[in-house]
């Protein structure tokens, strides 16, 4: 597959990126386009994975900045969770251990392909922070090791006004789940 975006691609998404970014000022207080727009442009493998991330639904925009690295963290910021990467269970070993009825791939390999991390549960909590989502759907997220060993996962939703973390057996799926993503730049 190749990994890298035409000029008229690049231009296009930026101008999404930016859009989004004016439209959304609260998510991302403190932080100038023109320092955003900067590592962009000097980040093309990055552009790839922010069109994915963009193709697949998640809508993403920038929710914070790593004072330490200089990075601008992008975030999927779609309503519900991205419609293009819904239908999976956990991770390949989940996958595998299917007898029958396999979904399509599981999440960590997509996310892997894309160039980008599940969210962690303390990312999804500040997410939830900069808006109300996942009302409807839920996302699967980074499961520490130890759950992962006993055969769960962890996935996050919001209802009843509240934002819940739950876990799951990893080889499930459900059309109402995929998962959120994160893109350092």
């Amino acid at each position: 597959m190749k990994k890298q975006l035409s000029t008229e691609q690049r231009i296009e998404l930026i101008e999404t990126l930016k859009e989004r970014f004016e439209e959304n000022i609260a998510r991302h207080k403190g932080i100038k386009w023109a320092d955003v727009a900067a590592r962009l442009e000097a980040a093309p493998a990055k552009l790839w994975s922010l069109a994915e991330m963009e193709r697949t639904g998640g809508e993403p925009d920038v929710v914070r900045s790593d004072k330490k690295t200089g990075e601008y963290i992008f975030v999927d910021c779609s309503a519900e969770t991205p419609k293009g990467r819904r239908s999976l269970c956990y991770d390949r070993d989940a996958w595998e251990s299917r007898k029958q009825h396999k979904p399509e791939s599981d999440a960590i390999s997509v996310a892997a392909a894309m160039g980008i991390d599940l969210l962690t549960e303390d990312e999804y909590y500040g997410l939830q922070q900069l808006g109300e989502f996942d009302l409807k759907t839920s996302s699967w997220l980074a499961t520490p090791a130890d759950v992962r060993e006993h055969g769960g996962a962890l996935f996050g939703d919001r209802r009843f006004g509240r934002v819940f973390t739950y876990h799951n057996g990893a080889e499930s799926y459900y059309a109402a789940r995929g998962f959120r993503g994160s893109l350092r730049v």
